[in-house]
Formats: C-alpha cells, structure tokens, sequence
C-alpha cells in the first residue's frame, strides 16, 4: 500500500472562521451514512469512519484507505466537509 493512503483524515466541527457546526450531533449523523445495524439492533460505526470528540470539539475520523476500497463514499465525507466550510486536518494528532 502507498504512503499516501497510510493515515486518517479528520473533519472538524468548526467551520474555517471559527464558528462551532450545527447540529451537535453531525458527527453522528455523518458517520451515520456508513454504519450497520448489528444484531443487538445497535448502530455499529465503520471502523474507517469513526465520530469523536477531540479538545472539546466533535469530529469524524476517516480512515484514508477508505480512499480505495470506497473511493465514492470518500469523495463524499470530503465533499460534506467542503460544502459546510469544515475544518479538514491530517491525522487524529492534528486534530486540536
């Protein structure tokens, strides 16, 4: 696998002029998009797209191998993050 794919991708719930995201749970929500009902009719996240709170602030955590084996589903976390004006770091660890 290239460098490239190695890592996450972190949208942040802060929009680039420093104003907190509505609704509180987007995170949820977002991630949402690509979760699974598990047979104790629970919601089980996917382990590439993951909602956090990171210093206070709600996040999705995408794993960037997402990139390849769901390219599509990819373009379309990013393009949500774009589209609201969010915060888009490399790494959990940028995340602050």
């Amino acid at each position: 696998m290239s460098d490239e794919v190695i890592g996450e991708v972190v949208i942040r719930g802060v929009t680039t002029q420093g104003r907190t995201f509505r609704p509180s749970d987007w995170a949820d929500r977002l991630a949402g998009v690509v979760c699974q009902m598990g047979p104790d009719n629970r919601l089980n996240y996917s382990p590439d797209v993951q909602p956090v709170t990171r210093a206070g602030v709600r996040c999705v955590v995408i794993n960037r191998e997402l990139a390849v084996r769901d390219a599509s589903t990819f373009r379309f976390l990013l393009a949500f993050a774009r589209e609201n004006d969010l915060e888009i770091v490399d790494g959990r660890k940028a995340a602050r």
